[in-house]
């Protein structure tokens, strides 16, 4: 019955793996219709390398050496014009300084005697293997040529040591050499000239996606904080999945932003923008931006806590709340708009509104000190509750602390009865830990206003590290020739000379101090 069962799921899975393959086909290249094009890419240039197989006085020309031209092509050619060209230069550069040192190596062997041909060839295999995987740990080759190395290697030992018992070997490493160069030009035909995928213009776009979804996490977080009770469970699930997809590719793009920031140095020239795009900014600004992530989990985090303020006193500090979130969220949609445009950002970037949202959040907290400070009011309960806690412990541990002189059969099913009773109240007790934890937790004067004091403070938090933002940003559009902001109200496009110059909002001292005070 239940191999008929398994057999069963198995056809189940069977009949439907074409329908699953498709949709799962249709959804990665809804995603990114590039990827469709970089693979039909693929296939032409393979196509176009094949020929030196099919074409018959091609093949008699090179042979079966033919084949490294459709290796070079499989390996070389990737998404990106700055991925390919970084390859495609490594594996080219390594070929041909691998191939003249091994003819170099084997001009000076010749001239000698067979044993002694064989040490120096060991010899130099050896020195150079050791000397070359050295280099590899230096900083700046690991960074830019491994694979370059890694090739140089390959060739160097395929050529050194096949020379020792091949005549001809000089003849198949020319003919491997021009076979690699046909795949790393018809790899660089493909990706500079056939819809190339810039690494740069990817790096600059998921800068500014990036920004966007921070700010719609920000407001997410705010809007949900502050829900309405009789909300779809559903509704709320997808809006915390909205607001952990924003920050999720901020804080997991350290490595991409790095591979791209290399490979766009590698790109050569394709726009006006200016002279050198510094890169390695943009990946200055992604460590600020997953810096500024980290206070969106926090924030994130105080929605799902155990112990939440009553929505009887969330509601008093709504209003404020929700327009520093959206003061905040629209700053970062500006930023984002400068990078697409790669203009300066506007001069009134932090506007009066987020300076008087900040000033009504301060005043509405200094309006409820009871709920900050406490009261007498529930101090006999409190007491009460905890002593009953504390008693309760006490028994527990009182109760297995009596013996007495038993029988040998008395104290044998003692001890059985004893053991039995041990084991229930300790898993009695590892369920009524946690209880115990929330009870002493929740009798806190504070507790209900607790919980919302940590999120208004992760909420001022953001506005303070958004000046941290706003700066790198004005960097990265001084050093990239952004052009300068243009009021779009003016039709006659005057240029501002200001350079988005921040109001001093003295967010980091002041507000968070009356926040911090109010824990």
């Amino acid at each position: 019955m239940q191999v008929n069962k398994h057999i069963q799921v198995t056809m189940d899975k069977i009949q439907h793996f074409p329908v699953l393959c498709w949709k799962t086909s249709k959804k990665v290249g809804a995603e990114d219709p590039r990827r469709i094009i970089h693979s039909l890419k693929v296939g032409l240039s393979l196509t176009l390398v094949s020929l030196l197989y099919l074409i018959e006085p091609l093949f008699k020309r090179l042979g079966s050496n033919a084949t490294w031209a459709v290796m070079t092509v499989v390996v070389v050619l990737e998404f990106t014009a700055g991925a390919t060209l970084c390859k495609g230069l490594n594996r080219g550069l390594g070929t041909l300084l691998a191939g003249s040192l091994a003819f170099f190596i084997e001009g000076v062997a010749n001239r000698s005697g067979r044993v002694f041909r064989a040490c120096f060839i060991g010899a130099a295999v050896f020195l150079i293997g050791a000397a070359a995987t050295y280099m590899r740990f230096f900083p700046k080759i690991k960074k830019n040529y491994d694979y370059g190395v890694v090739i140089f290697l390959l060739t160097f030992n395929l050529i050194t040591v096949s020379s020792y018992r091949v005549d001809n070997v000089l003849k198949i490493a020319h003919d491997r050499l021009y076979t690699i160069a046909i795949g790393c030009g018809v790899c660089l035909l493909m990706s500079l000239l056939i819809f190339p995928n810039w690494s740069g213009e990817e790096l600059h776009n998921s800068t500014v996606l990036k920004l966007e979804g921070l700010a719609k996490s920000i407001e997410g977080c705010v809007n949900e904080y502050f829900f309405d009770t009789e909300i779809d469970e559903n509704k709320e699930s997808c809006s915390g999945d909205q607001i952990y997809k924003g920050y999720k590719a901020v804080l997991d793009s350290k490595s991409i932003d790095e591979s791209l920031a290399l490979q766009a140095s590698w790109e050569p020239r394709h726009s006006s923008h200016c002279y050198r795009i510094p890169w390695q900014q943009y990946v200055k600004l992604g460590g600020v931006l997953r810096h500024f992530g980290y206070t969106v989990v926090a924030l994130h985090g105080c929605l799902q806590t155990e112990i939440q303020t009553p929505r009887s006193v969330r509601i008093l500090f709504k209003d404020p709340c929700t327009r520093v979130a959206r003061e905040v969220s629209k700053a970062l949609i500006e930023l984002a708009n400068s990078i697409r445009n790669r203009r300066h950002c506007s001069p009134e970037i932090l506007s009066d509104h987020l300076h008087e949202a900040l000033q009504d959040l301060n005043k509405a907290i200094k309006s409820q000190p009871r709920l900050f400070l406490g009261s007498n009011r529930n101090k006999a309960s409190n007491m009460l509750a905890l002593a009953a806690a504390e008693a309760g412990q006490k028994r527990c541990r009182s109760g297995g602390s009596l013996s007495s002189v038993k029988t040998d059969s008395s104290a044998l099913m003692e001890w059985k009865t004893k053991r039995a009773s041990e084991q229930s109240r300790e898993a009695e007790r590892k369920v009524l830990r946690p209880q115990l934890s929330k009870i002493a937790i929740t009798s806190l004067e504070f507790s209900e206003a607790l919980p919302f004091a940590a999120f208004a403070s992760l909420l001022v938090e953001t506005v303070a590290k958004l000046d941290n933002v706003i700066d790198e940003v004005e960097e990265l559009g001084r050093i990239a020739c952004f052009k300068e902001f243009i009021n779009g109200d003016d039709h006659e496009e005057q240029h501002i000379t200001v350079k988005c110059e921040k109001p001093n909002i003295n967010v980091s001292q002041n507000q968070l101090s009356s926040v911090g005070g109010a824990e």
